[in-house]
């Protein structure tokens, strides 16, 4: 079968591979209808992200046709049902997942050992996302091997397109989970850092859960504009103050909640300490420029909510917890526990109260996907999100 296959930093390639196989009882394989390519992706594209290997096949959002089953699927899967596969890999039935803590399924990460090492205990298994997380083979393929299938699914009805369906495996409900993990009051701001795909569900999100205004931070015109469309409130960096412009917004107070949808590879270009995170991280003294998260702590209103969706990997420096200390402010992160919000988006989607297609610039074959990955890391062409075609 056709795969994107990593074989090193910015090095991505549309490679025959052989096809997956019924490894397990538990086991399905899915025929690829359609797949993206992922902001978190591009960590790995760059090689921020450690645990890698050359062959490691990409992708970790994806949707298809069950093709075949492994014998312990039998009643919660058979050939031909169109499914919607999530990114975390779930037992199901661990203490985590039982907890709807599926992103620490205590099961799935068959390298849990490693994550042990470098996280002090292993997360979930992970599909395409480096041997930290299990190392899986990804969904930027024909066919997919998905593991705990009985469990690691979202059943999805014909006649609705892939395109509005197919985010559910990852950046809607990650959007969703940020919101949900503010805490939103009618009467709350929240600002928003980064308008990409994880931004601009999280700006729909914390509109239909009731925010006073949201506020989105960026300098990419058409992500901007994206936003602005969705009813954000929206600072381009580039030309003025975040922290001003903020205040001047919340009548000097700041916002109640800040999501981070931007994660490790900040830019705040011309910052004094996003030029001081680009030579640690050159000099490998530290691993990720967290601009956004000293921002945010900066300018939250005391009592207020830090939610951190955007995604670390390792260790970052000069982070203000004296502010966030003596603010009283409440973090809340993680990676998305997919299945806890699945049943109420999908239900969203089918009764028209949100589309979550929206977010969707380009479409193409997947032997275009190594070319995609570098417009859309250069932000070239207006590019927001890619939807890939097996």
């Amino acid at each position: 079968m056709k795969a994107l296959v990593w074989h090193g930093t910015t090095d991505i390639r549309c490679d025959s591979v052989p096809d997956p196989q019924i490894e397990h009882p538990r086991d399905a394989i899915i025929k690829v209808t359609s797949c993206a390519i992922c902001g978190s992706d591009l960590h790995l594209y760059d090689h921020f992200m450690p645990g890698m290997k050359s062959g490691d096949v990409m992708g970790h959002e994806m949707m298809g046709e069950v093709v075949d089953v492994g014998p312990e699927t039998k009643g919660k899967l058979k050939v031909g049902d169109r499914i919607v596969v999530p990114f975390t890999i779930i037992c199901g039935e661990c203490e985590q997942c039982r907890r709807g803590n599926f992103s620490v399924c205590e099961r799935t990460n068959r390298n849990g050992h490693i994550a042990a090492k470098a996280f002090g205990h292993a997360t979930a298994g992970l599909f395409g996302y480096t041997h930290l997380t299990g190392g899986y083979q990804g969904g930027q393929a024909e066919y997919l091997r998905v593991p705990f299938a009985d469990a690691t699914h979202i059943k999805v009805p014909d006649g609705i397109p892939d395109e509005k369906l197919l985010f559910l495996g990852d950046i809607f409900p990650t959007g969703w989970q940020a919101a949900v993990q503010c805490d939103i009051q009618p009467t709350d701001t929240v600002a928003i850092w980064g308008a990409g795909p994880v931004g601009q569900m999280a700006i729909r999100s914390a509109i239909l859960l009731g925010a006073k205004q949201v506020v989105v931070i960026d300098r990419v015109p058409e992500r901007l504009a994206m936003a602005e469309a969705g009813g954000a409130i929206t600072i381009n960096f580039d030309e003025e103050s975040v922290i001003e412009r903020l205040n001047e917004l919340t009548n000097g107070k700041g916002p109640e909640k800040c999501i981070d949808a931007v994660g490790m590879e900040a830019h705040a270009a011309g910052t004094v300490d996003a030029m001081y995170d680009r030579v640690k991280q050159a000099t490998m003294m530290e691993t990720d420029r967290p601009h956004v998260l000293r921002e945010m702590a900066y300018v939250c209103r005391p009592a207020g909510t830090l939610s951190i969706p955007g995604v670390y990997g390792g260790l970052l420096d000069k982070i203000p917890f004296g502010a966030i200390m003596n603010k009283g402010l409440t973090i809340r992160t993680g990676q998305t526990h997919v299945n806890r919000w699945t049943d109420d988006l999908l239900r969203r989607i089918e009764e028209g109260q949100i589309d979550p297609s929206f977010v969707i610039t380009h479409t193409v074959g997947l032997e275009e996907g190594p070319e995609m990955y570098k417009v859309f890391r250069d932000k070239q062409d207006g590019c927001i999100k890619v939807v890939l075609k097996p």
